[in-house]
């Protein structure tokens, strides 16, 4: 077995296949955090300014209408304090949404609910067809490939643009940012979830219900159609000002009584399984990794404590096995029949048909454009 190499400056390492470092052993992640990034990400007076000036544009902009802008819901620490600050310190009127794909976690049921009733705020919840995304899961896991959280990241996100277009909403508030996510999960990892053509070649090769209602959305009906024809615009206001994950998660539990997550994400149980068990044991890709140099990058850990964390498994044994079997009685296939997937040969995006291409040519316009700084997978 092939040593791997770690960068050293954050814990990214050779299970990233496309990894490259450079002469003092650091990672083109971090080069590329250094170069792109920082020197355009402004948490200071700069960013302050720039977020009034979007915040008045959107109260602008909302006048007359019951909502100015939308926010979706998971019930995780970014979402959660993006929907805080947007109505307890910018005084925005948010349409908030969750999409319920059949595998939420009590404590994101009551971090959800809580936050809800504390604002004052009325939540819209659109629940996925159970035997839609269950035959859709089940295709993923047949097909071999590491991303099988697609089915859930693809309703999200298709769900969020419908109820943007729906209630005629200029402005999606978003909960990604710079500060937790400024290291983004390799593409064999994480594959695109908007992938159009290769969901179609996985459900037709491996999916059995006709999907009638499942909210499909294709990359360009949302990046372009969308943003550019129908101007809706999508704002990350957690990049404009200084955002510690550890400060946030503590004024949502002062405020609140939010719970926080044993790890980022596990508000779904089953990206909890797939982040916490069935990618690191049966493909070797840690997300925390991916995490913890995001965090060590903007000053939120040190190497040293991310090194110490990743010494013990995402979850126990005792917890994966739990998992395991929850999973699978919940999918209506026996543990074996799991297994059996787990054993199989794995498989990557590239053995499928996608539009790979199409994304590399819409990364590298959108920074030539300057709205994305990094294009780094």
């Amino acid at each position: 077995m092939q040593d791997i190499q770690v960068c050293s400056r954050c814990v990214m390492d050779t299970t990233d296949s496309e990894i490259t470092f450079d002469a003092n052993g650091v990672c083109d992640h971090c080069i590329d955090f250094d170069k792109n990034v920082r020197p355009n990400w402004h948490t200071d007076a700069r960013g302050d300014a720039e977020l009034k000036r979007i915040i008045t544009k959107i109260k602008e902009d909302g006048k007359g209408r019951d909502f100015d802008c939308i926010i979706g819901m998971s019930g995780g620490a970014d979402s959660s304090y993006l929907l805080h600050v947007a109505v307890k310190k910018y005084g925005l009127r948010p349409l908030v949404f969750h999409v319920d794909g059949g595998w939420n976690s009590q404590i994101a049921v009551n971090n959800i609910n809580v936050m809800i009733e504390k604002l004052g705020l009325d939540l819209y919840t659109e629940v996925i067809n159970w035997e839609e995304m269950k035959d859709f899961q089940l295709a993923y896991f047949k097909a071999g490939v590491a991303n099988i959280d697609v089915p859930q990241d693809h309703a999200f996100v298709a769900t969020l643009y419908n109820f943007a277009a729906k209630y005629k909403i200029k402005y999606i508030l978003n909960g990604g940012n710079i500060s937790t996510e400024c290291v983004r999960n390799p593409l064999e990892w994480i594959y695109y979830g908007t992938d159009m053509a290769q969901i179609r070649d996985i459900r037709r090769r491996f999916g059995t219900n006709p999907m009638k209602t499942y909210p499909f959305s294709s990359v360009l009906r949302h990046k372009v159609y969308l943003r550019y024809i129908r101007k809706v615009q999508v704002v990350k206001p957690l990049n404009y000002f200084p955002y510690i994950k550890e400060q946030a998660m503590q004024d949502l539990a002062d405020e609140y009584g939010w719970i926080p997550y044993p790890q980022k994400h596990f508000e779904s149980r089953f990206t909890k399984f797939y982040e916490g068990y069935w990618l690191p044991k049966k493909f070797g890709y840690d997300t925390r990794k991916v995490q913890y140099s995001s965090l060590i990058l903007t000053g939120q850990m040190t190497r040293e404590e991310a090194l110490e964390k990743l010494k013990k498994p995402v979850i126990s044994d005792a917890d994966a096995k739990h998992d395991f079997e929850y999973i699978a009685t919940k999918l209506g296939i026996s543990v074996e029949e799991l297994q059996k997937y787990f054993d199989q040969p794995n498989k990557t995006y590239r053995d499928y048909k996608n539009q790979q291409t199409l994304f590399d040519f819409g990364a590298k316009m959108l920074k030539f454009l300057g709205v994305e700084r990094s294009i780094k997978r």
